[in-house]
């Protein structure tokens, strides 16, 4: 073998050495924001392989989870908790805009002016269950909280969007194929999971349940959860033999992808493969026309929770993750 040959081998193996560590030594932290003592604690998501949606055996199983399809997760960050109301009025109240903080990092570099700014809402958007210490947020739109996304990344230089479909399944399921992470005995879930049975109607502080075999919480039931995919009832149906961080773009306003249930949600659909697409009856009591583009009034039930990928996409695929500048 020719010297070159062997020096291309050689270096061949480096860089996929390379490559294979930055995605499997991710670790734990703690975003801090400037300008406030809230803090957002990001979980490392290790690369993997898994099967996504259910199989036809699954009890409750609806006919959008399949077929079942082999998937790859390049690793990420995942917030610990869902995103509380605490943080996300800091998006709203934009008071905090221009503290400067020496610990900025540099993957992204956009001016936080430049991010669209929520409208304060008129009216209680938590229904009466609160907007204190440690609640989850809820009511917001699919666009407001991709603009959450990109305020956020833009105070802090890290790259923050909502998870994809198939990189909130992937968490959920951490590793397990049964209906639920521990199994699929759903006297279970009471201890991991606010849900119809157990809620009394209202969401719950974030982190009170037990979390899931990689330490997040709250993944099912609380509020259900955006993700970044526009809802297709039968993607599946066209994935390859296994599919790398697939994503199915959104296009329109509706259906985008919810997943994981909520305290006003019976078990079933609080199962890791279950799929829920959002509806414009979630905006039914606005009596504003248009309707709000930030705010939902009929689905307290409906949150989000982010994650932060080690290499962000290129300037002009922003609008990708986070949307158009303005609506």
């Amino acid at each position: 073998m020719k010297f070159r040959d062997k020096l291309l081998i050689v270096l061949l193996l480096f860089f996929t050495t390379v490559g294979f560590s930055q995605q499997q030594d991710l670790e734990n932290y703690t975003q801090e924001i400037s300008g406030s003592d809230l803090v957002i604690e990001m979980v490392a998501i290790p690369a993997g392989t898994f099967i996504m949606g259910s199989p036809k055996k699954e009890e409750n199983r609806f006919e959008d989870e399949g077929p079942a399809n082999k998937v790859k997760i390049d690793a990420f960050w995942m917030s610990k908790y869902e995103i509380t109301w605490e943080l996300y009025n800091l998006f709203v109240n934009r008071a905090i805009d221009n503290v400067a903080s020496s610990s900025k990092a540099t993957d992204v570099d956009i001016e936080i002016d430049a991010v669209s700014g929520a409208t304060i809402p008129y009216v209680d958007m938590s229904l009466g269950m609160g907007t204190g210490e440690d609640m989850p947020v809820g009511n917001v739109t699919h666009y407001a909280a991709s603009k959450f996304c990109e305020w956020l990344s833009a105070k802090t230089g890290h790259f923050y969007r909502l998870p994809t479909e198939a990189e909130w399944e992937y968490v959920a399921r951490a590793g397990t194929t049964t209906a639920f992470h521990f199994g699929d005995n759903v006297e279970e879930l009471e201890s991991y999971a606010w849900y119809y049975k157990n809620s009394d109607d209202s969401y719950h502080k974030v982190g009170q349940k037990k979390p899931n075999p990689w330490g997040l919480y709250d993944m099912y039931g609380n509020v259900a959860e955006w993700t970044l995919d526009q809802y297709l009832p039968e993607a599946y149906s066209n994935r390859e033999s296994i599919t790398e961080n697939p994503l199915e773009i959104p296009v329109k306003e509706y259906p985008r992808s919810v997943r994981g249930g909520s305290y006003y949600d019976d078990a079933e659909f609080l199962r890791s493969a279950a799929r829920l697409g959002s509806i414009e009856n979630w905006k039914m009591r606005d009596p504003q026309f248009p309707k709000s583009k930030w705010w939902n009034t009929d689905a307290p039930y409906v949150g989000f929770r982010v994650i932060r990928v080690p290499h962000p996409p290129e300037i002009t695929d922003y609008e990708t993750f986070w949307g158009p500048r303005s609506l």
